[in-house]
């Protein structure tokens, strides 16, 4: 039997375990006898053609997939990825994972996110809040009126995070975020221009607003018609809740922030007497009870 070019010639004990017999489609040579010695013509044939087999297998085991088990892939991937380190490769538990054969070594192969994968993470990230925009009527006095068709500021947003001044946590109750849409555009616009001045600085912890149609809230005299929104002033550390003590206020933050509502509009801005904010003297006014947030008032629309 000749060998021909484009022929393929396997060694059935290459591939099948000791004692498994040969399948159909594999040719074998019989059986030679002991004392029997290959011409050395050949021999070297026959190792050329191995020799050629091999490096063709190689070829295809590149490209070539293989599914593993659940349990062996874990192995493979812990005794990959662990690279000496003592943590347990269980813990990072990866999605899935894929090996391929590379130059003869089993190799993992991850797969990089797709573009329109990565599109959807960016829009999540920066996505903004929908705001159901309503043309509301404050009626009344801020301490003695009303809210009528009210715009709900959300919960949370890009710049802005909110406080319950009651369960001292967040995020605020929604029903305790009603306001003027007026008052609502200016907080939104307000601590966007602050945050993208101050890229680093934390989100704006927004207090309480107004309920859905108004009137006395506990807690307040005033926040009846909409107009009236606490802003706790930023932190040192960085934490988003209200501070508990001046130390941990951050001054030359919460100075510009108090700078921007002022710009915005705001009729009236009280602080505590001694928390040493300055402002126009019309506008930024002391008032007990306003150490670590400022009560900021707008006007009412029209």
């Amino acid at each position: 039997m000749g060998w021909r070019r484009g022929e393929l010639w396997l060694d059935a004990e290459l591939w099948l375990p000791e004692g498994a017999g040969a399948p159909a489609a594999v040719a074998r040579f019989p059986a030679l006898p002991v004392a029997y010695e290959a011409p050395p013509g050949l021999a070297a044939s026959r190792r050329r053609r191995e020799t050629w087999a091999r490096r063709r297998h190689a070829r295809k085991a590149r490209a070539t997939a293989i599914a593993l088990s659940p349990a062996v892939t874990l192995m493979l991937a812990g005794l990959r990825a662990d690279g000496g380190r003592t943590t347990s490769f269980a813990a990072e538990d990866p999605p899935s994972l894929t090996f391929r054969f590379e130059d003869g070594i089993l190799a993992l192969a991850e797969r990089a996110p797709t573009r329109e994968h990565a599109q959807r993470k960016i829009a999540s990230a920066h996505a903004f809040p929908t705001v159901e925009w309503h043309h509301a009527r404050s009626v009344g006095l801020p301490y003695g009126g009303s809210l009528d068709q009210g715009t709900q500021l959300p919960i949370e947003g890009r710049d802005w995070v909110t406080w319950d001044p009651i369960t001292d946590s967040r995020p605020n109750l929604p029903e305790r975020l009603y306001g003027n849409q007026r008052t609502v555009r200016a907080i939104i616009h307000v601590t966007h221009a602050y945050r993208v001045a101050h890229p680093r600085a934390p989100r704006v912890v927004v207090g309480d607003i107004s309920r859905e149609y108004g009137g006395p809230m506990d807690d307040h005299l005033s926040h009846q018609n909409g107009l009236d929104v606490d802003v706790y002033f930023p932190r040192r550390d960085r934490r988003l809740r209200a501070p508990t003590a001046i130390a941990q206020i951050d001054h030359r933050l919460a100075q510009d922030l108090l700078d921007r509502f002022v710009a915005a509009g705001a009729h009236m801005i009280f602080v505590a007497p001694s928390s040493g904010f300055r402002g126009p003297e019309d506008v930024v006014q002391p008032w007990p009870g306003h150490e670590y947030h400022m009560h900021v008032r707008f006007w009412r629309p029209g």
